[in-house]
């Protein structure tokens, strides 16, 4: 179902064509300046602003007969033009002007122009375009924003519709495309760091034949030719300890895992995640080295430290504060939960409205208590740290403190943001923890990990001393741009599939007495199905035909009321 607007642009696309232009030409157009720089740089340099070539979407009109303004807007932002017809058209011919210009371009259209910058009576800098050529012909309108005394009118505001076509969020709300700027100057900051002190990148399997590397649920496939099942990564852990067994003293790897979970306003079933592994390092050294990662972030995406994010003020700068995970919880119940038992632990749990059930070993459980009485007092960057060696299965066992592992998670406002070991290299401790987790699998925990002889062999050949973390960048972009929803910072979260409108066949109208000729019409209308058709004043149906019978140029003859009224009442 084509709007007026639409079917009008399609129409327009035509005109287009007949006159020779084509709205969606193959040949390059060259631009050689951009918004930014000539709002930047301008006025101090006008000698340069004499020949330029630029290009973008029009956004829009103010036509005033022989002379016009559009506001034209590229990857970089907006700036105004000038058209006046003469220096269009010097000739006779004013088709350019008048039919092409004034008739068949709309907002949204993509051109490309060439002319002088100069400023206006009213000061504002502007392009004198002396030359233009149509790019793409939009056969969509845009959502109209409108802007007056500083508010915005009518914006494009609706999330479902925003995250389903991030294309128009990007076009009409050009402050979105700087969350994701940041997010990619995120990523390039941590990089250049990691290249600097000489680790290597790397690239490690998304399709695995075993689901490792954290505790969770994966999706699963099928692989015909090998006719085996894999599973896309939760993780991507175990694969570049392997790397770190094979030699290198450093690796990193930017990377998309998939878990088959919930989501909410900070979880998506695809997600971005860092990880990297640097050899002889401990997780004293990691908390460190990410104090001072995310404080050089900090700086390079918003120039300072100290941010807003979440309605708090959140500085980035080290060091951070570190709790065991039991001093974390004895800070914030009252309670000293080391040592507790299972029983105890779910009594504790019914006391303070925890749900439990029965898959759950002690561990889970003092993660079920952390995060319902802990996590969302812990608003500045803090590392929790000795979690109990159940809940990490991956992680070497604590120097000094026995049944605890050497382990950190960070938590900034509220929400884990990193989690790092001292990672286990022992190949039998290893191998006892894998059993362990196949003892949770078999009470009903689907997050627990699976046994991978292969990791367990390469450890045997050796790995050495080795910290590693994982930081995940979509919540600490959320974090860096406060943004309170995930899906602000996806270009294309994922979603429930799109709900399509009911519209009834041409059969259907045929059935309820409809000829072929009117359809579009009662479309047009509003009429999409039989049961609203059945609903109507006949009385209005037959006047409005009238009008877009017009407007639609059918030519067939006008029906009589009768025969109307006998659509509807069947």
């Amino acid at each position: 179902m084509l709007s007026e607007q639409e079917l009008l642009r399609r129409q327009k696309r035509e005109e287009l064509m007949k006159l020779g232009i084509d709205p969606y030409p193959a040949e390059s157009f060259d631009v050689n300046v951009t918004a930014a720089d000539i709002h930047k740089n301008y006025e101090n340099d006008k000698l340069n602003y004499k020949n330029i070539s630029i290009a973008g979407r029009l956004m829009s009109f103010r036509i005033m007969g022989s002379a016009s303004f559009v506001e034209l807007q590229d990857s970089t932002g907006r700036i105004q033009l000038y058209f006046r017809r003469d220096d269009l058209c010097p000739d006779e011919d004013k088709t350019l002007y008048n039919t092409v210009f004034k008739k068949l371009l709309d907002i949204g259209d993509i051109i490309g122009v060439k002319g002088f910058v100069f400023t206006t009576q009213t000061n504002e800098i502007s392009i004198h375009v002396q030359e233009f050529k149509i790019l793409n012909k939009s056969l969509k309108p845009l959502p109209v924003v409108k802007e007056a005394d500083g508010k915005t009118y009518d914006g494009f505001t609706d999330p479902e519709q925003r995250f389903r076509q991030r294309y128009v969020d990007l076009i009409v709300n050009p402050h979105v495309k700087d969350i994701f700027i940041k997010r990619a100057k995120i990523i390039s900051t941590m990089r250049r760091i990691f290249d600097d002190k000489g680790w290597l990148e790397v690239e490690t399997p998304i399709l695995q034949p075993i689901h490792g590397g954290a505790t969770a649920r994966p999706f699963k496939t099928h692989h015909n030719t090998l006719d085996m099942p894999l599973y896309m990564r939760i993780a991507n852990e175990l694969y570049l300890k392997r790397l770190i067994v094979g030699g290198f003293d450093g690796v990193y790897e930017f990377g998309k895992m998939f878990r088959n979970e919930g989501m909410d306003r900070t979880h998506n079933p695809e997600f971005t995640s860092l990880e990297f592994y640097v050899a002889y390092k401990d997780y004293h050294w990691m908390m460190s080295i990410t104090e001072e990662l995310l404080e050089k972030v900090a700086l390079a995406v918003n120039g300072q430290t100290k941010i807003q994010s979440w309605g708090n003020e959140i500085d980035f700068a080290g060091p951070y504060e570190r709790l065991s995970i039991f001093e974390a919880i004895e800070k914030y119940t009252g309670v000293n939960v080391e040592g507790k038992t299972e029983a105890e632990l779910i009594a504790h749990c019914n006391e303070w409205g925890i749900e439990t059930d029965g898959t759950m070993g002690v561990a889970k459980l003092i993660d079920e208590i952390f995060g319902a009485k802990v996590e969302d007092n812990l608003i500045q960057p803090t590392f929790i740290i000795d979690y109990p060696v159940e809940m990490s299965p991956l992680t070497k066992k604590h120097r000094s403190k026995p049944g605890l592992v050497e382990r950190f998670e960070l938590f900034i406002n509220g929400k884990e943001v990193a989690n790092a070991y001292s990672e286990l290299n022992d190949p039998i401790d290893q191998r006892e923890r894998f059993e362990e987790q196949l003892r949770l699998a078999e009470r009903g925990d689907e997050e627990a990990m699976a046994m991978d002889e292969d990791f367990i062999r390469s450890l045997e050949y050796g790995m050495p001393t080795t910290s590693g973390i994982g930081i995940g960048i979509d919540r600490l972009t959320m974090m860096m741009t406060d943004q309170t929803s995930i899906q602000e910072v996806l270009f294309f979260p994922q979603m429930r599939p799109e709900k399509k409108a009911e519209v009834a066949s041409e059969n259907d109208y045929m059935t309820q007495g409809v000829p072929t000729v009117w359809i579009p019409a009662l479309q047009k209308m509003g009429f999409l199905t039989i049961e609203a058709l059945k609903a109507a004043n006949p009385n209005k149906v037959f006047n409005d035909l009238g009008g877009l019978r017009k407007k639609l140029k059918i030519e067939a003859p006008m029906p009589k009321k009768e025969e109307v009224e006998s659509w509807i009442n069947g």
